[in-house]
């Protein structure tokens, strides 16, 4: 508080003195400079001279400070406005930021709520159920931060909602009622957890595990490092899938078309040891138009086949 009080009168009082020293030296200059030679009463023509040319000297040399000094104090007041500028703006992007992070925090609330709507006499439900789901659709793009939660609510609801069923259960329903598909709300979050954005597949990890996906539509999907384990896939659209390093330890392809989907480095032998997850269910057939590598971990008799020898010896375009 002192100091910027102070700051006036000490520009003030500089002011007072650089003008009182330029009247000084233009008045008294040139004898100060050569009092030798100029004469202080009856001046001649010459003493003229050198009076004029340096008092003009003198007077371009204060223009030039001046002028100097006033380009110095405008790009001062300049810098001081661009910076207040980008202050402002810094603060109007915290603002929108936070008016977005409202927005997504209120649109993720009403989604779940959608999501958690119950089968009715009045209604099935299913229509604020798929609403829900695209809704969070929307946040998992838009929202950097909320990218991971929103995967592993639709993977949660999906397990939830297509628990795996018993074996003896699952085989007295095939007999019945044939192999069901996914119900529609179960279908659209798979729908929506495989077209989520590039690059993001190892930020939350979707996690099917033991989940009941017989006749489900995952073609063109993105499922790298998805979690399988234990999933029923029976029948299954996986028509150019991405499923690279996914776990399918366990699970039931028999049947699943697999044209086209990329299993580099996916995992579908079993784990070793008492109470492992036994190998995944699938024939050589189903592999031979699929992408594998060296690193696929597939169950031994479908490696030992020699067309899937070759294939996994073949280097990826």
């Amino acid at each position: 508080m002192t100091t910027k009080k102070r700051v006036p009168w000490v520009s003030i009082a500089a002011a007072l003195i650089g003008v009182t020293v330029f009247g000084l030296l233009l008045w008294k200059g040139p004898w100060w400079l050569d009092g030798t030679h100029l004469r202080t009463k009856d001046l001649e023509p010459a003493d003229g001279v050198v009076i004029t040319g340096f008092r003009t000297a003198l007077v371009a040399v204060g223009v030039a400070l001046t002028a100097a000094v006033g380009l110095v104090y405008t790009h001062r007041n300049h810098q001081a406005t661009l910076d207040q500028l980008e202050h402002t703006r810094a603060k109007d992007r915290e603002q929108a930021e936070l008016t977005r992070e409202s927005q997504y925090t209120d649109l993720y609330v009403d989604a779940i709520k959608l999501l958690a709507t119950k089968d009715s006499p009045e209604g099935s439900g299913l229509t604020e159920r798929l609403g829900g789901i695209y809704a969070l659709e929307r946040v998992m793009r838009d929202s950097v931060k909320d990218h991971e939660m929103v995967v592993e609510v639709l993977a949660s609801f999906v397990r939830q909602r297509a628990a795996r069923e018993d074996p003896d259960d699952e085989a007295l329903s095939s007999q019945i009622h044939g192999t069901p598909r996914p119900p529609d709300d179960v279908q659209a979050a798979l729908t929506v957890l495989g077209r989520r954005p590039a690059g993001k597949e190892r930020e939350g990890r979707i996690d099917l595990s033991f989940t009941q996906l017989s006749r489900a539509d995952l073609a063109f999907g993105s499922f790298s490092y998805a979690i399988f384990t234990g999933a029923n896939l029976y029948q299954a659209r996986l028509v150019g899938t991405t499923l690279s390093h996914a776990r399918l330890v366990g699970a039931d392809l028999r049947r699943a078309q697999l044209e086209g989907a990329d299993l580099q480095g996916a995992k579908l032998r079993g784990d070793e040891g008492p109470g492992g997850t036994p190998a995944a269910q699938v024939e050589v057939v189903q592999l031979l138009d699929s992408q594998i590598d060296a690193m696929t971990a597939l169950p031994g008799p479908v490696a030992e086949d020699p067309r899937i020898q070759r294939m996994m010896q073949e280097k990826p375009e």
